[in-house]
Protein backbone atom coordinates (compact mmCIF):
# COMPACT_ATOMS: atom_id res chain seq x y z
CA UNK A 1 0.00 0.00 0.00
CA UNK A 2 1.27 3.39 -0.88
CA UNK A 3 1.32 6.54 1.09
CA UNK A 4 0.83 9.98 0.54
CA UNK A 5 2.07 13.10 1.69
CA UNK A 6 -0.24 16.05 1.09
CA UNK A 7 -0.05 19.96 1.04
CA UNK A 8 -3.79 21.97 0.67
CA UNK A 9 -4.23 25.34 0.12
CA UNK A 10 -7.20 27.16 1.54
CA UNK A 11 -9.05 29.06 -1.25
CA UNK A 12 -10.22 31.63 1.13
CA UNK A 13 -7.23 32.15 3.21
CA UNK A 14 -3.51 32.28 2.56
CA UNK A 15 -3.20 29.02 4.65
CA UNK A 16 -1.49 25.74 3.73
CA UNK A 17 -1.71 22.30 5.63
CA UNK A 18 0.29 19.56 5.46
CA UNK A 19 -0.92 15.53 5.97
CA UNK A 20 -0.41 12.03 5.06
CA UNK A 21 -3.01 9.67 4.17
CA UNK A 22 -2.96 6.60 1.89
CA UNK A 23 -6.10 8.07 0.05
CA UNK A 24 -5.79 11.88 -0.09
CA UNK A 25 -9.02 12.37 -2.47
CA UNK A 26 -10.97 11.10 0.32
CA UNK A 27 -8.98 13.01 2.84
CA UNK A 28 -9.49 16.28 0.52
CA UNK A 29 -13.13 15.70 1.08
CA UNK A 30 -13.05 15.61 4.71
CA UNK A 31 -11.06 18.68 5.22
CA UNK A 32 -13.95 20.11 2.83
CA UNK A 33 -16.91 18.72 4.66
CA UNK A 34 -15.36 20.20 8.02
CA UNK A 35 -14.63 16.82 9.49
CA UNK A 36 -11.29 17.81 10.05
CA UNK A 37 -10.58 20.27 13.11
CA UNK A 38 -7.83 21.59 12.15
CA UNK A 39 -8.62 22.78 8.67
CA UNK A 40 -12.75 23.34 9.15
CA UNK A 41 -12.66 27.35 9.72
CA UNK A 42 -10.57 27.63 6.61
CA UNK A 43 -12.39 25.98 4.19
CA UNK A 44 -12.77 25.03 0.72
CA UNK A 45 -9.15 23.49 0.40
CA UNK A 46 -7.91 22.41 -3.12
CA UNK A 47 -4.37 19.97 -3.26
CA UNK A 48 -1.25 21.81 -4.64
CA UNK A 49 1.14 19.07 -3.77
CA UNK A 50 0.99 15.41 -3.53
CA UNK A 51 4.59 12.88 -3.14
CA UNK A 52 3.74 9.22 -2.81
CA UNK A 53 5.92 6.86 -0.23
CA UNK A 54 5.91 3.13 -0.57
CA UNK A 55 5.29 2.77 3.37
CA UNK A 56 3.94 4.78 6.22
CA UNK A 57 7.21 5.86 8.00
CA UNK A 58 8.87 7.39 5.26
CA UNK A 59 5.23 9.23 4.45
CA UNK A 60 5.32 10.14 8.16
CA UNK A 61 9.47 11.67 8.39
CA UNK A 62 8.03 13.60 5.03
CA UNK A 63 4.86 15.07 6.79
CA UNK A 64 6.63 16.37 9.72
CA UNK A 65 9.90 17.34 7.46
CA UNK A 66 7.25 20.02 5.90
CA UNK A 67 6.24 21.13 9.02
CA UNK A 68 9.44 22.34 9.85
CA UNK A 69 10.63 25.98 8.95
CA UNK A 70 12.75 24.69 6.62
CA UNK A 71 10.27 22.46 5.50
CA UNK A 72 8.14 24.64 4.62
CA UNK A 73 10.56 26.80 2.48
CA UNK A 74 10.87 23.75 0.41
CA UNK A 75 7.25 23.27 -0.16
CA UNK A 76 6.84 26.67 -1.12
CA UNK A 77 9.26 26.38 -3.67
CA UNK A 78 7.86 23.52 -5.29
CA UNK A 79 4.23 24.62 -5.33
CA UNK A 80 5.38 28.02 -6.99
CA UNK A 81 7.44 26.37 -10.06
Amino acid sequence: MSYFVYILKSQSYSKYYVGMSDNPQRRLSEHNQGKVTATKHYRPYQIVLIEEFPDRQKAHFREKYFKTGFGRKVFMKKISS
